[in-house]
Parts: C-alpha cells; structure tokens; sequence
C-alpha cells in the first residue's frame, strides 16, 4: 500500500497523512497488508512498487493507494494520475505491470476516483493497461465508503454515472456526495476485501 504522505494537518495537529499511517500500520498488524510506503508522487509510487518483494519473485497480488481523487484524478501531493497519463506512463509503472500476479487487483482507496463519466474511462483505461481488475468509489469517501466497483480487461463500466454526484453532470461533475451506509456499494475503513460481485 501506498499513501500521500505530504496531507498533514496545522503545526501540531494530524492530518489525512496521520490516519493513512495508522490505518496502514493496523492494516498490515492485521495481516492484510505486506508492506507500506509514504509518497509524494506517483513516480515514487510506482518506483516502489515495482521493486518491493522482488528480490524474493514474489509476484504483486494487490496494490491500495491510499490518498486524495476527483473523478479520474487521482492525486498524490499534487502530481496526477489520470487517463491521459498513461500515454506517457510514471517511471515504474510498466515495471509493476510486469510483476502483477494472475487475478491482481489495483484498488484506489480515495475519493471518487471512479465516479462520473471521467471515473468511468480512468477505470476501464486502467484495467485494460495494467491487464488487471481495477476497483474505485464514486463517492466521498470517510468512515463509510460508497460506491465501491471494480472492473476487469475489456469489461464496460456498468454503474450509473450519476451516482455519488451531488452536481453537475456525469460529463462535467462539479460536487461529490459523502458516502452513508444507505448508499450503493458500502463498505466501511475497517474492511479490506471487495464484496464478490462489485
């Protein structure tokens, strides 16, 4: 698992970089992590994501980036990761691409990442580089984490685009929803596995 490591709170209090952290740590205690890492870049990211395990072959079975996103934007600092970027992919990436193991997943844990009609060509963008199954939300997302969907190869996104919009349009969205435990697909911060099916 990756996070952003540069969204900390005011000179004495913690920010989202904190939570990450601590929720990575609990994460890994609870065996459902390998490792983690703090980033500023997607560069970074992928750099070492490539080359952790491998001096062992041990094949990358999931990835969680753990951090800040706007409909198909997801953001580490402020370097962003989006469709357009992989015509022109961050030093690592294909090296990662490369070690990912049969039945992968890329799972962003980050704010609508996957919503509206631009979180919906980011998602099948991506799965179909990667050649894996890629998952994302299209709400905002806290405590509770809505509008959780994942998307193999060659598959079409097949939720409503609309969802997790609170305005504008699936082509143009201007706000998000935060996420409710009514809302489609939920999940909450202490789970770490994707509902069969979603």
């Amino acid at each position: 698992m990756v996070y952003d490591r540069t969204c900390r709170g005011r000179p004495g209090l913690p920010g989202l970089s904190h939570a990450w952290q601590l929720g990575g740590g609990l994460y890994r205690w609870l065996g459902r992590l390998d490792a983690v890492f703090p980033v500023e870049s997607w560069g970074e990211a992928f750099s070492w994501l490539a080359q952790v395990g491998a001096a062992d072959n041990r094949p990358v079975a999931e990835v969680q980036v753990w951090g800040h996103a706007n409909w198909g934007r997801a953001r580490l600092c402020d370097d962003v990761f989006e469709r357009a970027t992989l015509a022109a992919p961050p030093p690592g990436l294909e090296a990662l691409r490369e070690r990912l193991s049969e039945g992968s997943l890329f799972w962003f844990r980050c704010c609508e990442t996957f919503g509206a009609r631009p979180g919906q060509d980011f998602a099948a963008a991506l799965a179909d580089h990667l050649g894996c199954r890629v998952a994302g939300h299209s709400y905002i997302i806290g405590w509770h984490q809505s509008g959780l969907h994942s998307l193999a190869p060659g598959q079409t996104p097949s939720w409503d685009p609309t969802e997790g919009l609170r305005a504008g349009s699936p082509e143009e969205p201007q706000e998000a929803l935060p996420s409710r435990s009514s809302a489609p697909n939920t999940i909450n911060c202490l789970q770490g596995a994707i509902p069969k099916g979603w």
